[in-house]
């Protein structure tokens, strides 16, 4: 099947990842990041377990490693000398299916954390916990990681959004140290849900991108942390995810899409479009007669359900792994 049209056109492999069969992976709520590395192996997590999993451009798992975290909800590759590494964002819960779907009692106290990894998984760098007076009312609960590489240019400060927690964006230095929080009141007004965070560099000066995800707009910022403008309000529903390739950003929109945008922040096109589906009682999942949440039956080739992590590759080939229980990776072949 295809999807998109144009010089937007790629073929939808549907369920592209061979995850293992198992108990955890039917019945786990996945809630995953996902990245591709320079080799080209694909990089996400387990829908249930703590399990980081690696796969080639065929959808063959060919590594994995099991990690200290609740969900590796955000993962950002980054270079530092010849060696590849891992950002994780650790949101700090997960929901699980003996609690009916919901979080384990405590979860809403639980702080998140955010390190770094080598590809082998062991942890190399811990960010502390940011020291923000929204702290004493507030979890701390990560959920993206953008870090700006020495290898494009940039001072490798890392920045952090809460997505989850008191909806701010961090600023930490290289070596780790907090040096600065942004709101959003600086810009288009507080940020709610800054689900994920990219530094975009299509242009001759890099920028900060911010997905405000449920005041459905992207917020952009320079580098230092000064706003420049926000777009989306007439056209995203839910931004979640960026990637990039070319001269064209994807957007991962959690209400059932991707949205590519040109390097003027313009909507091109949306790929697998099905919006009507996040009107379903338990979405992204579905609830029984006793309304218990259960697996969605509604799953189609060609129709996202609820875009969450998505990564592009060197031949822009775009892989998607969706929120809802068992998980779905999609992989949209360019053509």
């Amino acid at each position: 099947m295809r999807t998109g049209s144009g010089d937007n056109t790629y073929e939808w492999i549907d369920n592209w990842a061979r995850v293992p069969e198992s108990e955890s992976s039917r019945l786990g709520w996945a809630h995953p990041g996902m990245v591709v590395t320079e080799a080209g192996e694909i990089i996400t997590c387990h829908s249930g377990d703590h399990t980081v999993l690696f796969f080639d451009g065929e959808g063959k798992l060919v590594k994995s490693w099991d990690g200290d975290f609740a969900d590796a909800h955000g993962i950002t590759l980054v270079k530092d000398g010849p060696a590849e590494q891992l950002w994780i964002a650790d949101n700090g819960s997960k929901r699980h299916h003996s609690h009916g779907y919901d979080y384990p009692p405590g979860a809403d106290q639980a702080s998140g954390r955010v390190f770094k990894t080598t590809l082998d998984g062991d942890v190399v760098m811990r960010l502390p916990k940011p020291d923000h007076p929204a702290y004493s009312t507030s979890r701390y609960a990560p959920t993206t990681v953008a870090v700006n590489e020495e290898r494009f240019g940039g001072n490798g400060d890392i920045w952090v959004g809460d997505g989850y927690g008191a909806s701010l964006v961090h600023r930490f230095s290289a070596a780790g140290d907090h040096i600065g929080t942004i709101s959003g009141e600086e810009g288009a007004g507080a940020f709610n849900c800054p689900h994920g965070i990219f530094i975009d560099r299509r242009k001759p000066d890099a920028e900060l991108y911010v997905a405000d995800r449920a005041n459905a707009r992207v917020q952009v910022y320079d580098l230092e942390g000064k706003f420049k403008r926000s777009f989306g309000t007439d056209y995203l529903t839910t931004p979640s995810a960026f990637a990039t390739h070319g001269d064209q950003m994807v957007i991962a929109e959690l209400r059932a899409r991707l949205a590519v945008v040109d390097a003027d922040d313009r909507l091109v096109c949306y790929l697998g479009d099905n919006l009507p589906v996040f009107e379903v009682d338990g979405w992204p999942n579905n609830r029984n007669d006793r309304g218990e949440i259960i697996p969605t039956a509604l799953l189609e080739e060609g129709k996202f359900n609820s875009p969450h992590g998505m990564a592009v590759d060197g031949e822009g080939n775009i892989y998607v792994a969706e929120w809802l229980i068992g998980g779905r990776i999609t992989k949209l072949a360019k053509l």
